[in-house]
């Protein structure tokens, strides 16, 4: 945060200086430092008056680490410092990815056109391919909270009362700017389908529709869903892009083993990664990530340094078997005939 208030000072970006401090002044509330947290919100209030910019009291903000009232059963807040240089992805998510970034960080050049960044987006893909981690990515990259939506906070049987939260929550992305995750977005859908539904899921639905259509903040809407054939189409028009992310290739399946041990791997390290690449086939980055990071405790375990392919190697076999001991578990009896 304090990279990110000296970039804003150094660019004369007001608005960013202003969101940076409130957040900060909100971590400082949220620790129990209620004078700091007073201070800077006064100290900010004067310096937009010195410049001729007030425009009245700055609202409340949420506090990052602990959102208050009903928000701490819907939210859960973190300042995530991923950043888009530390991801593996295929060139044209890369590429969707670095517009946002980039229109984001020039909207006040937009402003100045009548024209705003894209902000409301779905990532679609299989599970553990980069989805959850573009949303930190996107929090990290622009200095800003990370809120993920808790669907078992949010999701109620009791009439009107998910439409509810569901407003609360776009409340508090006009309140304070942050990236709101609404991870497992399919479970909304799964919810619609409930065979004791009496108007309430389609109720739900034109809610999420409306708020979204209407929202006006500066906060970033991330949806994701591993299944995206379960939503409904009206859906997909309210947000701004479809981002999606596949199962990662050979190669970059090379890139990501490599990227991720980079620091236990020597010029005298004798690794093929090429065949570890192969035998890594139809796993996602997130079995990766776990199949490396088994290898890394077992190398500890052994009191050394050094990573090696056989270590990896038997810790890739152990993922690829539980992926398809997943896989036969959701067979169905009719596709094994």
């Amino acid at each position: 945060m304090l990279l990110a208030l000296v970039r804003a000072k150094v660019e004369d970006d007001t608005d960013a200086f202003k969101k940076i401090t409130l957040q900060i002044a909100a971590q400082e509330a949220s620790a129990g430092h209620a004078r700091v947290a007073d201070e800077l919100r006064i100290l900010i209030d004067k310096v937009q008056f010195a410049k001729g910019q007030r425009v009245g009291r700055v609202p409340t903000v949420v506090p990052i680490s602990q959102p208050g009232g009903e928000l701490s059963t819907i939210l859960q807040a973190t300042y995530p410092k991923d950043r888009l240089r530390d991801m593996v992805l295929d060139e044209r998510t890369h590429r969707t990815l670095s517009r946002i970034l980039r229109e984001q960080r020039s909207h006040h050049v937009f402003a100045s056109y009548g024209l705003r960044p894209r902000r409301k987006f779905m990532l679609v893909g299989p599970p553990g391919c980069g989805k959850t981690s573009t949303a930190k990515m996107l929090a990290g990259e622009l200095s800003l909270p990370l809120f993920v939506v808790r669907l078992e906070g949010l999701l109620s049987r009791y009439l009107g009362e998910t439409s509810a939260r569901l407003s609360v929550i776009f409340d508090a992305m006009k309140n304070t700017v942050g990236v709101y995750l609404f991870d497992e977005f399919d479970s909304i859908g799964t919810f619609r389908g409930d065979t004791r539904d009496i108007g309430e899921v389609r109720r739900v639905l034109s809610t999420f529709l409306q708020l979204i259509e209407n929202d006006e903040s500066d906060s970033i809407i991330v949806a994701a869903t591993n299944h995206q054939h379960m939503l409904d189409e009206a859906l997909f028009r309210r947000f701004d892009d479809v981002v999606e992310f596949p199962l990662p290739t050979h190669h970059l399946l090379e890139e990501f083993l490599k990227k991720r041990l980079e620091y236990v791997v020597t010029s005298d390290t004798r690794i093929s990664w090429n065949k570890l690449a192969s035998e890594s086939k139809g796993l996602s980055y997130a079995d990766m990530e776990r199949a490396s990071g088994d290898a890394l405790k077992t190398m500890l375990m052994n009191e050394s340094k050094i990573i090696t392919e056989e270590l990896l190697q038997e810790a890739i076999e152990e993922r690829v078997l539980i992926h398809q001991k997943i896989l036969s578990n959701t067979t169905t009896p009719r596709d094994n005939k």
